[in-house]
């Protein structure tokens, strides 16, 4: 599990979107854009995602790209 410390804030930004309901890379990019927080590729936040999931964070649904939420790493424990 990370700590809140181990959060970079694009890691922050994600989770936050994770918060509100699933997203995609691909729809958390657009959001990252959107939101100022920076303008990041789709394999990059990828693998932001992916570092999620790899400490139990996130699921990716079926294999699909469409994570959610499991265990927000802001929140300390």
């Amino acid at each position: 599990m990370l700590d809140p410390d181990d959060l970079r804030e694009v890691d922050e930004e994600i989770v936050v979107y994770l918060a509100e309901g699933r997203v995609t890379p691909a729809y958390a990019r657009a959001r990252l854009a959107a939101d100022d927080v920076g303008d990041y590729s789709r394999g990059y936040v990828q693998q932001r995602l992916a570092r999620l999931e790899e400490h139990s964070h996130v699921q990716n649904l079926y294999e699909t790209g469409l994570y959610e939420l499991v265990d927000d790493p802001r929140e300390e424990t």
